[in-house]
Protein backbone atom coordinates (compact mmCIF):
# COMPACT_ATOMS: atom_id res chain seq x y z
CA UNK A 1 0.00 0.00 0.00
CA UNK A 2 1.58 3.51 -0.98
CA UNK A 3 2.03 6.15 1.66
CA UNK A 4 -0.35 9.28 1.87
CA UNK A 5 0.43 12.86 2.13
CA UNK A 6 -1.91 15.33 3.34
CA UNK A 7 -0.90 18.62 0.89
CA UNK A 8 -2.95 21.90 0.74
CA UNK A 9 -6.18 20.14 0.86
CA UNK A 10 -5.89 17.22 -0.81
CA UNK A 11 -4.79 13.58 -0.14
CA UNK A 12 -1.73 12.64 -2.97
CA UNK A 13 0.62 9.90 -2.77
CA UNK A 14 3.90 10.54 -0.76
CA UNK A 15 5.94 9.75 -3.45
CA UNK A 16 4.32 12.35 -5.69
CA UNK A 17 3.56 15.02 -3.14
CA UNK A 18 5.04 18.55 -4.64
CA UNK A 19 5.46 21.60 -2.88
CA UNK A 20 6.28 24.92 -4.76
CA UNK A 21 9.47 26.17 -4.90
CA UNK A 22 8.58 29.54 -3.65
CA UNK A 23 6.96 27.95 -1.03
CA UNK A 24 8.93 30.52 1.91
CA UNK A 25 9.91 27.21 4.48
CA UNK A 26 11.65 25.72 1.36
CA UNK A 27 13.49 29.19 1.28
CA UNK A 28 13.55 30.76 4.15
CA UNK A 29 12.75 27.86 7.02
CA UNK A 30 9.47 30.64 7.57
CA UNK A 31 7.38 27.78 9.61
CA UNK A 32 6.74 25.84 12.15
CA UNK A 33 5.64 21.94 12.80
CA UNK A 34 4.42 19.40 15.34
CA UNK A 35 4.46 15.73 15.75
CA UNK A 36 1.92 13.69 17.42
CA UNK A 37 2.49 9.82 18.53
CA UNK A 38 -0.05 7.47 17.71
CA UNK A 39 -1.34 4.80 20.14
CA UNK A 40 -3.72 2.29 18.45
CA UNK A 41 -4.81 4.71 15.70
CA UNK A 42 -5.23 7.45 18.10
CA UNK A 43 -3.15 10.95 18.48
CA UNK A 44 -1.77 10.75 22.41
CA UNK A 45 -1.43 13.98 24.06
CA UNK A 46 -3.57 15.50 21.42
CA UNK A 47 -4.66 18.67 22.93
CA UNK A 48 -1.30 20.02 24.27
CA UNK A 49 0.36 19.34 20.51
CA UNK A 50 -2.84 21.57 19.42
CA UNK A 51 -2.16 24.09 21.77
CA UNK A 52 1.76 24.27 20.87
CA UNK A 53 1.18 24.72 17.75
CA UNK A 54 -1.63 27.33 18.30
CA UNK A 55 1.23 29.30 19.56
CA UNK A 56 4.03 28.67 17.47
CA UNK A 57 2.26 29.74 14.59
CA UNK A 58 1.27 33.47 16.51
CA UNK A 59 4.57 33.92 17.51
CA UNK A 60 5.61 34.24 14.22
CA UNK A 61 2.16 35.91 13.17
CA UNK A 62 1.54 33.27 10.43
CA UNK A 63 -2.50 32.05 10.12
CA UNK A 64 -4.37 29.00 11.01
CA UNK A 65 -4.74 27.12 7.91
CA UNK A 66 -7.57 25.95 9.15
CA UNK A 67 -9.99 25.39 12.66
CA UNK A 68 -8.53 22.56 15.34
CA UNK A 69 -11.80 20.57 14.72
CA UNK A 70 -11.23 20.54 10.67
CA UNK A 71 -7.41 19.64 11.17
CA UNK A 72 -8.03 16.76 13.64
CA UNK A 73 -9.80 15.26 10.67
CA UNK A 74 -7.33 15.90 8.34
CA UNK A 75 -4.76 14.15 11.16
CA UNK A 76 -6.80 11.08 12.15
CA UNK A 77 -7.43 10.72 8.38
CA UNK A 78 -3.88 10.57 7.52
CA UNK A 79 -3.11 8.44 9.88
CA UNK A 80 -6.30 6.30 9.08
CA UNK A 81 -5.43 6.52 4.95
CA UNK A 82 -1.62 5.41 6.04
CA UNK A 83 -3.12 2.57 7.93
CA UNK A 84 -0.91 3.57 11.16
CA UNK A 85 -1.68 1.85 14.38
CA UNK A 86 1.22 2.55 16.70
CA UNK A 87 3.76 5.43 14.95
CA UNK A 88 3.92 9.42 14.03
CA UNK A 89 2.31 11.74 12.61
CA UNK A 90 3.85 15.21 11.48
CA UNK A 91 2.37 18.26 10.60
CA UNK A 92 4.14 21.56 8.86
CA UNK A 93 2.53 25.10 8.25
CA UNK A 94 4.63 27.33 6.05
CA UNK A 95 3.79 31.13 5.84
CA UNK A 96 3.02 30.65 1.96
CA UNK A 97 3.82 30.94 -1.23
CA UNK A 98 5.59 34.57 -2.28
CA UNK A 99 8.16 36.18 -4.10
CA UNK A 100 11.61 35.70 -2.54
CA UNK A 101 11.93 38.73 0.20
CA UNK A 102 12.53 38.44 3.98
CA UNK A 103 9.97 40.17 4.90
CA UNK A 104 6.51 39.14 4.79
CA UNK A 105 4.32 38.91 1.87
CA UNK A 106 2.53 41.90 1.27
CA UNK A 107 -0.42 41.08 0.36
CA UNK A 108 -0.10 37.87 2.90
CA UNK A 109 0.14 34.46 1.28
CA UNK A 110 -2.25 31.28 2.33
CA UNK A 111 -0.22 29.38 4.75
CA UNK A 112 0.97 25.93 3.23
CA UNK A 113 0.35 22.38 5.10
CA UNK A 114 1.95 19.40 4.75
CA UNK A 115 0.87 15.93 6.73
CA UNK A 116 2.40 13.00 6.67
CA UNK A 117 2.40 9.71 9.07
CA UNK A 118 4.75 6.54 9.77
CA UNK A 119 4.40 3.38 11.71
CA UNK A 120 6.73 2.54 14.00
CA UNK A 121 8.42 -1.35 15.05
CA UNK A 122 7.35 -0.97 18.50
CA UNK A 123 9.26 -4.25 19.32
CA UNK A 124 12.22 -2.20 18.15
CA UNK A 125 11.55 0.75 20.08
CA UNK A 126 11.22 -1.57 23.37
CA UNK A 127 14.23 -3.27 22.58
CA UNK A 128 15.87 0.38 22.28
CA UNK A 129 14.31 1.50 25.25
CA UNK A 130 15.80 -1.90 26.90
CA UNK A 131 19.12 -1.79 26.25
CA UNK A 132 19.33 2.28 26.67
CA UNK A 133 21.16 5.07 24.15
CA UNK A 134 24.35 7.04 24.69
CA UNK A 135 23.96 10.84 24.42
CA UNK A 136 26.97 13.49 23.93
CA UNK A 137 27.37 17.48 24.51
CA UNK A 138 27.79 19.73 22.35
CA UNK A 139 27.80 23.61 22.36
CA UNK A 140 24.59 25.29 22.50
CA UNK A 141 24.36 27.49 19.45
CA UNK A 142 21.07 27.91 18.59
CA UNK A 143 18.74 30.80 18.14
CA UNK A 144 16.41 32.42 21.04
CA UNK A 145 13.63 31.49 20.20
CA UNK A 146 13.71 27.44 20.74
CA UNK A 147 10.44 28.24 22.48
CA UNK A 148 9.19 28.18 18.69
CA UNK A 149 8.82 24.61 17.30
CA UNK A 150 10.47 26.25 13.85
CA UNK A 151 11.59 24.24 10.95
CA UNK A 152 14.85 25.87 11.03
CA UNK A 153 16.76 22.81 12.77
CA UNK A 154 20.44 23.22 11.07
CA UNK A 155 21.78 23.31 14.71
CA UNK A 156 19.75 20.22 15.67
CA UNK A 157 20.84 18.28 12.18
CA UNK A 158 24.85 19.09 13.16
CA UNK A 159 24.35 17.87 16.70
CA UNK A 160 22.33 15.03 15.98
CA UNK A 161 24.60 14.33 13.06
CA UNK A 162 27.56 14.57 15.51
CA UNK A 163 25.68 12.24 18.04
CA UNK A 164 25.67 9.60 14.98
CA UNK A 165 29.53 9.99 14.38
CA UNK A 166 30.03 9.13 17.83
CA UNK A 167 27.86 6.09 17.85
CA UNK A 168 25.43 7.83 20.36
CA UNK A 169 22.04 8.79 19.95
CA UNK A 170 21.43 12.36 21.07
CA UNK A 171 23.57 15.23 21.66
CA UNK A 172 22.25 17.93 24.37
CA UNK A 173 23.05 21.42 24.25
CA UNK A 174 25.09 22.73 26.78
CA UNK A 175 24.89 26.83 27.81
CA UNK A 176 26.94 29.37 28.66
CA UNK A 177 26.74 28.76 32.05
CA UNK A 178 28.03 25.07 31.64
CA UNK A 179 23.77 24.06 31.53
CA UNK A 180 22.61 21.33 30.10
CA UNK A 181 19.58 23.00 27.78
CA UNK A 182 18.00 20.28 25.77
CA UNK A 183 18.71 17.60 23.47
CA UNK A 184 18.56 18.57 19.33
CA UNK A 185 15.35 16.65 19.22
CA UNK A 186 14.17 15.62 22.81
CA UNK A 187 13.86 17.27 26.43
CA UNK A 188 17.16 15.97 28.85
CA UNK A 189 16.36 14.40 32.14
CA UNK A 190 18.27 13.41 35.34
CA UNK A 191 17.87 11.32 38.80
CA UNK A 192 20.52 13.42 40.76
CA UNK A 193 22.31 11.62 43.47
CA UNK A 194 19.48 12.61 46.07
CA UNK A 195 16.84 10.77 43.90
CA UNK A 196 15.64 13.63 42.39
CA UNK A 197 13.95 14.23 38.88
CA UNK A 198 15.93 17.17 37.47
CA UNK A 199 14.85 19.03 33.85
CA UNK A 200 15.35 22.52 32.65
CA UNK A 201 13.08 25.09 33.35
CA UNK A 202 10.30 26.33 30.70
CA UNK A 203 12.26 29.94 31.35
CA UNK A 204 15.58 28.73 29.66
CA UNK A 205 15.69 28.71 26.20
CA UNK A 206 14.13 25.28 25.44
CA UNK A 207 10.61 23.80 23.78
CA UNK A 208 7.86 23.26 25.84
CA UNK A 209 8.02 19.76 25.57
CA UNK A 210 4.64 17.99 25.36
CA UNK A 211 5.76 14.87 26.41
CA UNK A 212 7.84 16.50 29.34
CA UNK A 213 4.82 18.07 30.49
CA UNK A 214 2.68 15.02 30.71
CA UNK A 215 5.71 13.20 32.41
CA UNK A 216 5.61 16.14 34.99
CA UNK A 217 1.85 15.72 36.45
CA UNK A 218 2.42 12.00 36.19
CA UNK A 219 5.61 12.40 38.09
CA UNK A 220 4.06 14.24 40.39
CA UNK A 221 0.82 11.84 40.61
CA UNK A 222 3.33 9.27 41.87
CA UNK A 223 4.91 11.43 44.48
CA UNK A 224 7.97 12.07 42.77
CA UNK A 225 10.82 14.73 43.86
CA UNK A 226 10.98 16.87 40.74
CA UNK A 227 12.87 19.65 40.16
CA UNK A 228 12.86 22.06 37.42
CA UNK A 229 16.69 22.99 37.68
CA UNK A 230 19.37 23.07 35.53
CA UNK A 231 22.17 20.43 35.44
CA UNK A 232 26.10 20.54 34.22
CA UNK A 233 27.48 17.88 32.34
CA UNK A 234 29.91 16.38 34.79
CA UNK A 235 26.80 16.02 37.39
CA UNK A 236 24.87 14.49 34.47
CA UNK A 237 27.83 12.45 34.24
CA UNK A 238 27.31 11.17 37.90
CA UNK A 239 23.59 10.81 37.98
CA UNK A 240 21.88 7.99 38.72
CA UNK A 241 19.97 7.37 35.91
CA UNK A 242 19.13 9.86 32.82
CA UNK A 243 16.83 9.90 30.10
CA UNK A 244 14.97 11.90 27.53
CA UNK A 245 11.59 12.43 26.43
CA UNK A 246 9.86 13.12 22.91
CA UNK A 247 6.85 12.28 20.79
CA UNK A 248 8.99 10.29 19.14
CA UNK A 249 11.17 8.61 21.72
CA UNK A 250 8.46 8.87 24.36
CA UNK A 251 10.57 8.00 27.78
CA UNK A 252 14.19 6.83 27.12
CA UNK A 253 17.07 5.70 29.13
CA UNK A 254 20.27 7.08 28.89
CA UNK A 255 23.35 4.74 29.75
CA UNK A 256 26.08 6.70 28.94
CA UNK A 257 26.84 10.31 28.72
CA UNK A 258 30.13 11.73 26.91
CA UNK A 259 31.66 7.94 27.40
CA UNK A 260 30.73 8.22 30.92
CA UNK A 261 29.16 5.02 32.04
CA UNK A 262 25.90 5.69 34.35
CA UNK A 263 25.20 3.58 37.43
CA UNK A 264 26.01 -0.47 36.11
CA UNK A 265 25.51 0.86 32.33
CA UNK A 266 21.83 -0.31 32.65
CA UNK A 267 18.38 1.12 32.25
CA UNK A 268 17.57 2.63 35.80
CA UNK A 269 14.80 1.38 37.55
CA UNK A 270 13.07 5.21 37.90
CA UNK A 271 13.42 5.47 33.97
CA UNK A 272 11.68 2.41 33.21
CA UNK A 273 8.79 2.88 35.38
CA UNK A 274 8.38 6.41 34.06
CA UNK A 275 8.37 5.37 30.76
CA UNK A 276 5.75 2.77 31.54
CA UNK A 277 3.41 5.06 33.24
CA UNK A 278 3.47 7.50 30.29
CA UNK A 279 2.94 4.64 28.00
CA UNK A 280 0.02 3.28 29.71
CA UNK A 281 -1.44 6.91 30.43
CA UNK A 282 -1.22 8.14 26.64
CA UNK A 283 -2.79 4.71 25.69
CA UNK A 284 -5.40 5.35 28.23
CA UNK A 285 -6.21 9.14 27.33
CA UNK A 286 -6.03 8.62 23.71
CA UNK A 287 -8.24 6.02 23.91
CA UNK A 288 -11.48 8.35 25.34
CA UNK A 289 -11.44 9.63 21.64
CA UNK A 290 -12.54 7.42 19.29
CA UNK A 291 -10.38 7.26 15.86
CA UNK A 292 -11.67 9.68 13.57
CA UNK A 293 -13.22 7.80 10.38
CA UNK A 294 -15.41 9.27 7.35
CA UNK A 295 -19.22 8.32 7.99
CA UNK A 296 -19.19 5.13 6.09
CA UNK A 297 -16.28 4.23 7.97
CA UNK A 298 -14.81 2.15 4.69
CA UNK A 299 -11.33 3.18 3.88
CA UNK A 300 -11.55 6.59 1.13
CA UNK A 301 -9.98 4.91 -2.57
CA UNK A 302 -7.41 7.40 -3.24
CA UNK A 303 -6.58 7.98 -6.93
CA UNK A 304 -3.60 9.83 -8.40
CA UNK A 305 -4.41 13.43 -8.20
CA UNK A 306 -2.34 16.49 -9.70
CA UNK A 307 -0.70 18.64 -7.01
CA UNK A 308 -2.11 22.37 -7.02
CA UNK A 309 0.90 24.69 -5.75
CA UNK A 310 1.41 25.03 -1.94
CA UNK A 311 -0.37 27.85 -1.07
CA UNK A 312 -4.02 27.00 -2.70
CA UNK A 313 -5.73 25.98 0.80
CA UNK A 314 -9.58 25.70 1.26
CA UNK A 315 -10.17 28.64 3.12
CA UNK A 316 -11.65 28.10 6.75
CA UNK A 317 -15.15 27.17 6.87
CA UNK A 318 -17.09 25.85 10.27
CA UNK A 319 -17.18 22.39 11.44
CA UNK A 320 -19.01 20.52 9.09
CA UNK A 321 -20.00 22.74 6.38
CA UNK A 322 -17.72 20.36 4.10
CA UNK A 323 -20.38 17.45 2.41
CA UNK A 324 -20.65 14.44 5.18
CA UNK A 325 -18.17 12.22 3.31
CA UNK A 326 -15.44 14.52 2.41
CA UNK A 327 -13.02 16.11 4.22
CA UNK A 328 -12.11 19.99 4.25
CA UNK A 329 -11.01 21.01 0.52
CA UNK A 330 -12.15 17.54 -0.47
CA UNK A 331 -15.40 17.72 -1.41
CA UNK A 332 -15.15 19.48 -5.10
CA UNK A 333 -13.27 16.62 -5.91
CA UNK A 334 -15.12 13.96 -5.12
CA UNK A 335 -17.68 15.60 -6.83
CA UNK A 336 -16.06 14.52 -9.94
CA UNK A 337 -14.84 18.63 -10.55
CA UNK A 338 -11.60 18.01 -9.79
CA UNK A 339 -10.96 21.46 -8.11
CA UNK A 340 -10.54 22.24 -4.51
CA UNK A 341 -13.33 24.45 -2.67
CA UNK A 342 -11.58 27.51 -1.42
Amino acid sequence: MPRIAYLNGRFVRHAEARVHIEDRGYQLADGVYEVWAVFDGRLADAAGHFERLARSLAELRIDQPMSREALAIVLGETVRRNRVKDGLVYLQVTRGVAPRDHAFPDPPAAPAMVVTAKRIDLAAAEARAAKGVAVITVPENRWGRCDIKSIALLPNVLARQAAREAGAAEAWFVDKMGLVTEGAASNAWIVDAAGSLRTRNIQANILRGITRKSLLALAEEAGLTVDERGFTAEEAKGAREAFITGAGTLVLPVVRVDGAVLGNGEPGPLAKRLRQLYIDEARRAAGETPPIKNQKGDQTRVERQEVEPAGHLPQRRAPGADAPDHLPGERGQAAGGGQLVR
